[in-house]
């Protein structure tokens, strides 16, 4: 499946809790789910029992962040919030390009 996001793009939550903070870095995309996890986006509260052989013995809260949809997330190129298309670059190869500049997405 072709996403507009992709492991390691910068992004900025354009809906939700979130929206109008600095963009930040993805960290896992899920593609069959179209979810992603950011990089201190979405942080939610989860109750851990205590457990032996894991590296929080004593159990507690631990705050992580939790996925958020790919339609509430921008991707941002050199500062701007960009719409993505795609097109062949000159090895005739699909390619993620930005629709307001025309210039190719790494």
């Amino acid at each position: 499946m072709k996403l507009h996001i992709k492991k390691g793009d910068l992004v900025k939550a354009i809906v939700g809790v979130d929206k109008g903070k600095d963009p930040a870095k993805v960290l896992t995309v899920d593609a069959k789910k179209q979810r992603a996890i950011v990089e201190g986006y979405n942080i939610v509260t989860k109750h851990l029992k205590p457990q032996i052989d894991q590296n929080n013995p004593d159990g507690g809260l631990v705050k992580t962040e939790a996925s958020i949809h790919l339609s509430n997330l921008a991707l941002v190129v050199g500062g701007e919030i960009v719409k993505t298309g795609r097109k062949l670059n000159d090895k005739g190869q699909l390619q993620r390009y930005s629709k307001k500049t025309g210039e190719f997405i790494k």
